[in-house]
């Protein structure tokens, strides 16, 4: 029993699709296959049900992954912790970007820490916020900046914004002091990419009528001010759009955004630092300026932490 045996296996037990496992290795669908029969041949029982081409894991198949997990887990905190000693001078970070939510925090954070950490190497990779998730829990990604959402995630919220009705000025609503879902059952929405959160969001409350998706910032506002659609964007990134009014839902609905990482593991020095210098600048005010944006004091951070048990260790 080899480790790429294991490898193959849990991705596999966490995608439950051969051809996603195969594309993200990076290998051919055939060689993932025989990988894994030939697993299931040398522990003589059957991993997984593979009912109409999809991958269901067997009763024996939750067990094996429930002892392999850990075993894995400590194999590679221990090649990242001999990475650290052999790069005590160079750190690399690997971070997962949301479109639009990245595109305005990511200026006030990297920049920044580059310049005071200059031997960091940061690689960004712009992701809908469902990939960002599933590749911080599969340890692909160091860190995710996006819209905290309710995950087993550890998190830092570094901002919490009003989620807005984003109008034309011209719409019949655009005067409205606040606005209901009811209200958009019949509008033309612009919507962000599958996988987006804020999407996500609104569509556990209604089915909109999307007429276009877009993860573009300023395309999505231009759009809305010609009327074309209505969109729902955080308050900092519509309220000095031209020709649009952002308005409030009825019951308000807030968006924590921050950063996000997988917790309960070795964390190497870059990490650590990096969540330390994420706290220190949300802390100096000069992450999100605005007054429109309610900034996350330290005791709420901490609070937070406590809570939900995710601290770096």
């Amino acid at each position: 029993m080899g480790l790429r045996q294991l490898e193959y296996f849990h991705l596999a037990s966490r995608l439950l699709n051969i051809t996603k496992v195969a594309e993200r290795l990076g290998v051919t669908q055939p060689n993932v296959t025989v990988t894994i029969k030939n697993l299931e041949k040398e522990l003589g029982i059957q991993l997984f049900d593979r009912r109409r081409k999809q991958l269901f894991l067997t009763a024996e198949g939750e067990v094996f992954l429930s002892r392999i997990e850990p075993v894995l887990q400590e194999i590679q905190d221990a090649v990242q912790e001999l990475y650290d000693y052999r790069q005590l001078e160079k750190w690399r970070l690997k971070i997962g970007i949301s479109p639009m939510i990245g595109s305005y925090l990511v200026p006030r954070i990297v920049p920044a820490f580059q310049r005071e950490y200059p031997n960091a190497d940061i690689f960004l990779y712009e992701e809908s916020s469902s990939n960002i998730r599933e590749k911080l829990d599969s340890f692909e990604f160091d860190f995710g900046i996006d819209v905290l959402g309710c995950t087993t995630l550890s998190k830092l919220p570094l901002c919490k914004s009003p989620l807005m009705v984003c109008v034309s000025e011209s719409n019949p609503i655009a005067d409205a002091s606040s606005v209901s879902l009811d209200d958009l059952c019949s509008s033309n929405i612009i919507m962000p990419r599958e996988g987006a959160y804020i999407r996500e969001l609104i569509q556990e409350q209604f089915m909109p009528h999307i007429v276009l998706e877009t993860d573009q910032i300023i395309t999505t506002n231009r759009l809305v001010g010609e009327d074309v659609g209505i969109a729902f964007l955080p308050d900092f990134m519509a309220k000095d759009a031209s020709g649009v009014r952002a308005l409030p839902f009825s019951n308000p609905v807030f968006l924590d955004i921050g950063l996000s990482w997988k917790g309960g593991s070795y964390s190497s020095k870059a990490s650590q630092t990096f969540v330390d210098f994420c706290k220190k600048l949300q802390l100096s005010g000069k992450l999100f300026p605005s007054e429109d944006v309610v900034s996350v004091d330290e005791d709420t951070v901490r609070t937070i932490n406590a809570k939900a048990e995710e601290k770096i260790d």
